[in-house]
């Protein structure tokens, strides 16, 4: 069973990466925000404002595999989303890092509400991911700050020294699959 000790770390990290993420964002000019880094791939090659963005969708898709395991035992996760944003990444660009920002702070406030109300007996419990595998509650809350981690670097402009480790051992490009979906939409 997880312990109060390892509740309480997991709160710190994620209160001292978002707070990381908040400054690097914050630091940015409005142009910054904007660029596009050359020879990236993947998710590296959104822009600040798109990287924000894709944190608050998968903060309340994570909350919702959560709520999901919680629920459920071990249920599978496979095409399971939360709620769309009011800013997705693909309009992402239109808005600005700060009301982003408050976007970030208002989902993660839901989420450190769903965690201050789980009982430690709940953080053992799992849900199964098509990339991830079978994780516990901890697991998938543990992935809140390491995926803050992640976008912070790549909002500073440096290569992450955390990736994600997916069942196929390649990350999905998430981008690519969004433009091909929009271009799809487009299409008559």
């Amino acid at each position: 069973m997880a312990t109060q000790e390892q509740v309480d770390e997991l709160k710190s990290k994620m209160a001292e990466e978002r707070a990381n993420l908040i400054a690097a964002a914050r630091a940015l000019s409005h142009e910054d925000a904007l660029r596009v880094p050359v020879d990236a791939e993947g998710e590296e090659q959104w822009t600040a404002l798109e990287q924000l963005s894709h944190l608050w969708e998968m903060e309340r898709n994570y909350d919702t595999w959560v709520l999901k395991a919680l629920r459920e035992d071990s249920p599978d996760l496979t095409g399971i989303t939360g709620a769309p944003v009011s800013i997705p990444v693909e309009k992402a660009n239109e808005s600005s890092v700060d009301e982003l920002l408050a976007r970030l702070e208002v989902e993660r406030a839901y989420t450190f509400g769903i965690i201050d109300a789980m009982s430690l007996d709940a953080f053992d419990r799992t849900a199964r991911s098509p990339i991830f595998g079978e994780l516990t509650v901890l697991q998938w809350l543990r992935s809140f700050y390491r995926h803050d981690r992640q976008h912070a670097a790549q909002v500073e402009g440096r290569k992450s020294e955390y990736q994600p480790t997916f069942l196929g051992g390649q990350e999905p490009n998430q981008r690519k699959a969004r433009l091909a979906a929009v271009r799809q939409q487009e299409t008559p």
